[in-house]
């Protein structure tokens, strides 16, 4: 899909809203990005969520140009548009002018879904994996997510945010610019608190966008074992009402499946979410199915994983505005034979993200373009598919479409800039990178060329 050539400057009369970044561009100039080869807006007239014939229209400018001044977006068009404008023409020296090179241009990454809040690799649950053991029998074993608690316990605040500040500048060289960070390797009062204010700090040294969600409910504590109704309570009752208080988290998510928590058990600590004004998401249908009904009542934004799925829940979930995440990076490095049906969820009218589930355990890997790559090869998602999956829908599945996802005025300037001649590559090159360097909320990436 093409669209036609447009070029105007019609914000720069008007007050540009400041952005919601955590630290001001490096230069306050305008950025004007000339010769895109393929500059993917994303941009459609489809409201909501990317479903079924929607989620391959990607908008596509060709020798595109973009102009972002403030943080924000403010014309989008062809170079030779841009260079026409009179208003350039008048201000150049008020603009950096980026020359691509007939690279492609895309919206920044939505990672919707990571647990970057950690201590150590799972190193030795990798080798009992390759020996054999399942995810299920390494958990049992000691390892799997309670083998992170202690670390995370122990460690000191800003060490953790020092490690989380690393991982989120390594993700942005992939071309992510707005992540979702949640917590969950601490699964006590203190440290639950600890790795949100981790994200925090995190966040504060980052010109990308963070995300907090809680998740305490993410297994029991060993000092819980055979009581999990007792941390229950403790989520419901103490954590969460010392979240919603400090202001730490806009979701809260919670683990339902077996050797975590009941769906009786997801359904309070969800409830106690909503009663302090948290937005839900929740990781379902990872190793068995459980059935959606009840959690649709929530409202939720996300529901990931999604690898087990009854086709009887589907119609409601196509109805509604929540998203089904799907991971596939977890289902390549746990060695599952299974991953979720992409192509159904989509022909059915789903609507679909994509995202990394960073993590120690099951997924450890920073890169959205490996993420396409596998839902490309291991669920049939076309490349075009892909990226609207790891842009607008999550976005969507962020509650953050108004600002995110896509390449138009007025939303926040993120972009990736990849060193390839056509879309289709960014998933067609596997295990290494290929983007050239990103703008988070307007700042160009430091560690780009």
């Amino acid at each position: 899909m093409r669209d036609p050539p447009a070029f105007s400057l019609p914000l720069l009369n008007c007050e540009l809203v400041s952005s919601p970044r955590q630290t001001k561009p490096a230069d306050d100039r305008g950025l004007l990005l000339v010769n895109i080869g393929q500059l993917l807006t994303l941009r459609s007239a489809a409201s909501g969520p990317r479903r079924g014939a929607s989620l391959s229209a990607l908008g596509i400018i060709e020798d595109g140009a973009v102009f972002c001044l403030g943080g924000r977006i403010v014309s989008v068009g062809t170079t030779k548009d841009a260079h026409r404008d009179l208003w350039l023409k008048k201000n150049r020296k008020k603009a950096i002018e980026i020359d691509c090179g007939g690279r492609v241009v895309l919206p920044g990454f939505v990672d919707s879904h990571t647990h970057p809040v950690f201590a150590q690799p799972r190193l030795v649950d990798f080798e009992k994996r390759i020996s054999g053991a399942s995810y299920e029998e390494i958990a049992e074993a000691g390892g799997g997510i309670r083998s992170s608690i202690q670390g995370v316990r122990e460690a000191t605040r800003p060490a953790l945010a020092e490690k989380l500040l690393a991982t989120l500048r390594d993700m942005a060289r992939y071309g992510t610019t707005t992540v979702e960070a949640k917590s969950g390797y601490g699964l006590d009062f203190a440290s639950e608190l600890k790795s949100l204010e981790t994200i925090r700090d995190a966040a504060r040294h980052w010109p990308g966008t963070v995300v907090p969600t809680f998740l305490g409910a993410h297994t029991v504590p060993p000092e819980f074992r055979g009581r999990s109704q007792a941390y229950v309570e403790l989520v419901c009752t103490q954590m969460m009402p010392a979240v919603a208080r400090r202001k730490l988290a806009r979701f809260a998510d919670v683990f339902c499946e077996r050797g975590a928590f009941a769906a009786e058990e997801a359904e309070q600590i969800l409830s106690s979410a909503r009663e302090h004004g948290l937005d839900i998401r929740a990781h379902m249908g990872q190793l068995s199915e459980t059935r959606l009904e009840t959690f649709l009542r929530f409202e939720p934004a996300s529901l990931d994983h999604m690898d087990y799925v009854n086709d009887a829940d589907l119609p409601a979930l196509a109805e509604s505005e929540t998203i089904a995440t799907l991971v596939p990076g977890a289902n390549y490095f746990l060695g599952t034979a299974r991953y979720p049906k992409a192509r159904h969820l989509i022909e059915r009218g789903v609507a679909v993200a994509l995202a990394t589930d960073y993590n120690p355990g099951s997924s450890p890997t920073l890169s959205m373009p490996m993420a396409m790559s596998i839902a490309c090869t291991q669920m049939k998602m076309s490349p075009a598919e892909a990226i609207a999956a790891a842009t607008i829908n999550g976005a969507w599945a962020l509650r953050l479409a108004e600002r995110k996802g896509s390449i138009e005025p007025g939303k926040d300037a993120d972009l990736s800039v990849f060193d390839v001649k056509d879309y289709g590559e960014i998933a067609y090159w596997f295990g290494t990178n290929h983007c050239a360097f990103t703008i988070l909320n307007g700042s160009v990436d430091e560690g780009s060329p």
